[in-house]
């Protein structure tokens, strides 16, 4: 009943997705071209805000549980678990004020209107997944970007989504440049649990109803071995993991 019901939502929502992109990309263009870096980053804030709205056609809700003073003075390294394209406004709009960039696959860097445009000219990384020599050093940028301007950089070290909630390996080798490049960077890992049920029945139709949750975890300073920090980041993310069907 619940997929009978979804096909005319989500053509709803695809409708308000869309315009949303449409209408923000020009805005985008304006706010960096006349008004500059800041006015970009505040529209791209309000474009993730609207489409968080749009999801709500679906019946989805968020909640996004930050208990921590995490500085804006200091760049970050986010680290999350990966469910959906849809983990990603809620990051975009709760985190805006530490200006996250995103470690992304270069396909997203042309023909969606404003995410492609936010990609290309807002800091994140575009990396060619079949290329490491370029993925790396495009990482390696995007970490010498952040500790210079205390930004926060964004990595799903899965490297691609889990489609059923369960959590995938870790691969470390971009967080691992990240860390290095980003040395006075803290570490805020971040569980992710049900995003993955936006896209229960594939692209389309959309799931119905998800009850979206971030858990933000105590900050983490960059200190000591790269490689226990990083398995000690991989296991505070997937113990809050809760996989229900």
């Amino acid at each position: 009943m619940q997929k009978l019901l979804s096909y005319p939502l989500t053509i709803l929502f695809l409708i308000c997705f869309g315009l949303t992109l449409l209408v923000f990309h020009p805005i985008q263009w304006f706010c960096l071209n006349v008004l500059g870096y800041d006015a970009h980053k505040r529209s791209v804030g309000v474009l993730n805000w609207f489409l968080m709205r749009c999801t709500n056609v679906l019946g989805t809700r968020y909640r996004f549980n930050n208990l921590h003073q995490i500085p804006t003075d200091k760049p970050l390294i986010i680290v999350t678990n990966h469910q959906s394209m849809y983990d990603i406004p809620p990051i975009i709009w709760h985190m805006r004020k530490h200006h996250p960039k995103f470690v992304a696959k270069k396909e997203l860097g042309k023909g969606i209107p404003s995410v492609s445009y936010n990609l290309r000219h807002g800091g994140s990384a575009l990396i060619d997944r079949k290329d490491v020599k370029q993925a790396l050093s495009e990482i390696a940028k995007l970490g010498s970007y952040v500790e210079k301007n205390n930004r926060a950089a964004v990595i799903f070290p899965e490297g691609t989504r889990s489609r059923t909630g369960h959590p995938k390996p870790f691969k470390p080798m971009g967080l691992k440049i990240l860390l290095k490049k980003a040395p006075s960077a803290l570490i805020v890992p971040i569980t992710i649990n049900n995003s993955w049920k936006l896209l229960r029945f594939g692209q389309f139709p959309m799931g119905l109803g998800a009850y979206v949750q971030f858990h933000v975890h105590q900050p983490i300073e960059n200190t000591g071995n790269i490689d226990d920090l990083i398995t000690r980041v991989e296991e505070q993310i997937k113990q809050e993991i809760k996989v229900d069907q």
